[in-house]
């Protein structure tokens, strides 16, 4: 493992640039932030609320599923953690940012009359629309109940697409695009929908013997750990994010199989991307450490669809 950056103020939502660069978003700083291999850090947009998950584009931008903040405090270790939802929380949004100037717009607050909850990270298909998993935000006594959606990046549609869904958080596609997987947090479960289409399900999203949203389960952990976000391996394999047990858990969708590879220094490896010449280096944010760090991967990454 070799540190790439420190003093992250909770990054997550690692993207590969793919020249030599990586973006973060850093929530507690609010802002979507550049590194350099040699650990040089730039802020590129100042965006405000709580930037979560992110992905480039084909059109270049970065979009950004903000979760529109949340409040943190601070351990007796030193380290900052989240806290539930600030007093000034207003709503979740998706940004456009422009990596070269730091201009950004918001996409979309709203599907139809209601506003975007808590968006905490996204993926592109092959024609240019982004799935994103919208867990919504949590109270003292209560949370919201989550929606996975689906969105055109110029601005033109948007639509709630399976709902409701505990906790969903990290979201990708298949090699061929024609699964949609989904991680739900509190469960530790990875679940599969077959796609007919750009934002189309093959079958509804409603209850089932095998499932509450009509998805079939691809793993889920018989002990205590929580997932995060994911990122799609060539193969077909899904690694996602850890949580509590700090590290990867690496699925094999078409076998059920799974592996957990620990990453030491943190117990929150939040996120995960693929990148290097190859894509045979995953870069993970340990978000609790505030740290950036790179690991020498045993298979490629998948590749960006445009």
């Amino acid at each position: 493992m070799k540190v790439i950056a420190e003093d992250l103020w909770f990054p997550e939502g690692p993207v590969w640039v793919g020249d030599g660069t990586l973006l973060v978003v850093e929530i507690r700083r609010k802002t979507l932030t550049r590194i350099w291999p040699d650990g040089t850090k730039k802020i590129v947009a100042e965006l405000g609320g709580g930037p979560n998950g992110a992905a480039m584009g084909p059109d270049g931008f970065c979009y950004v599923a903000n979760n529109g903040g949340f409040s943190f405090k601070q351990r007796d270790d030193g380290r900052w953690v989240t806290s539930g939802t600030p007093d000034d929380y207003v709503t979740g949004r998706i940004d456009r940012v422009n990596i070269d100037t730091g201009e950004f717009t918001t996409l979309y607050d709203k599907i139809g009359t209601s506003r975007i909850r808590g968006p905490n990270d996204l993926a592109f298909d092959a024609h240019g629309g982004f799935w994103f998993t919208d867990p919504g935000k949590t109270r003292h006594h209560d949370w919201d109940r989550g929606s996975v959606c689906y969105a055109k990046m110029d601005g033109s549609f948007i639509q709630e697409i399976i709902f409701p869904i505990h906790k969903p958080n990290g979201v990708g596609l298949s090699p061929d695009g024609k699964n949609l997987y989904v991680a739900e947090t509190e469960s530790a479960r990875l679940w599969a929908w077959d796609l007919k289409g750009p934002g189309q399900l093959k079958s509804p999203a409603v209850a089932s013997p095998t499932s509450p949203h009509g998805s079939r389960l691809v793993w889920g952990s018989s002990d205590y750990r929580r997932f995060d976000s994911l990122a799609v391996e060539a193969n077909g394999n899904v690694c996602v994010g850890t949580l509590d047990k700090g590290g990867v858990t690496v699925i094999e969708p078409h076998t059920g199989h799974a592996t957990f590879v620990p990453i030491e220094g943190d117990t929150h490896c939040t996120n995960v991307c693929f990148g290097g010449p190859d894509l045979k280096k995953a870069y993970v944010t340990q978000s609790y450490a505030g740290r950036l760090v790179e690991i020498d991967w045993p298979r490629a990454g998948l590749k960006n669809p445009f």
